[in-house]
């Protein structure tokens, strides 16, 4: 079995059993943790006991590898490989118990710099819905046994997600996006999960997405996702504090990257 194969199994394996016991601990009721970058911007108990399960497991089945987590510190090992870990994508969904959140864990190479890195594997689990999404580097990328692509024709316009940060003075500036691409779109949906819009931009469930500010951990399986159903992904200003994100099928990519690069 080659190592991006092996790798998307154990974090498919590390997901669904992180995921169960978010799932869990969401059903026994939710107690908010902290607030991270503004007070819109929680952590649950949940998101550090489920991100320590999947710290634990990683430094069982893979002593030495790096770990870049949202809630814990960075380690940077020594084999070359960091595992990138998402434990609740979407906590504020799940502190609301509106369904659409995930556990995102991807296997990278060469760095934790966004898309600078080579991403072996990636798996994005949504426990509420039991929907796992996986991808190897070379080998595609699947829901279950199911093989993944990109939509390649949006002839009623296209179906995009995004989403908005938590700072609410970047807000004017997300909305003005949202304007400028709706020239473009069918319609738009704001799932507030990153890693599952991606994975659902794989399954053809979305056309394109598109989002600024997110971190590492937020994009680093789902991106991978994409790309192995044949799509596309771009980090325009990959330098400044709040990067956009480009995602979608070759066409859909190339329209939202026009849009947004000009009105950058």
């Amino acid at each position: 079995m080659s190592l991006s194969l092996e790798f998307a199994e154990l974090a498919g394996e590390i997901a669904r059993e992180a995921g169960e016991l978010a799932r869990r601990r969401r059903d026994e009721g939710v107690r908010l943790a902290a607030t991270k970058s503004t007070l819109a911007d929680i952590v649950t108990d949940a998101d550090r006991e489920v991100e320590e399960l999947i710290r634990e497991r990683l430094r069982v089945a893979r002593p030495g590898d790096g770990f870049l987590g949202e809630e814990s510190e960075a380690d940077t090992g020594d084999t070359g490989i960091t595992w990138v870990v998402d434990p609740i994508d979407g906590t504020v969904n799940y502190a609301y118990g509106i369904p659409a959140y995930s556990v995102s864990i991807a296997a990278v190479r060469g760095g934790t710099v966004p898309l600078e890195w080579e991403a072996l594997a990636g798996a994005v689990f949504a426990p509420a819905m039991g929907e796992l999404f996986t991808a190897a580097l070379g080998h595609g990328a699947w829901r279950g046994e199911h093989r993944l692509a990109v939509t390649s024709d949006t002839p009623a316009g296209a179906l995009l997600a995004t989403g908005f940060g938590y700072d609410p003075t970047t807000h004017d500036g997300d909305l003005a996006t949202v304007r400028q691409v709706m020239t473009m779109a069918r319609d738009l949906r704001r799932g507030g999960s990153a890693a599952l819009d991606l994975a659902y931009v794989a399954a053809g469930r979305l056309d394109g997405y598109f989002e600024r500010g997110l971190r590492p951990w937020d994009l680093a399986a789902g991106a991978l996702i994409v790309v192995e159903a044949g799509g596309s992904v771009t980090l325009l200003d990959a330098a400044s504090s709040r990067p956009m994100l480009i995602a979608g099928g070759i066409d859909v990519h190339a329209r939202l990257r026009g849009i947004l690069e000009e009105k950058a």
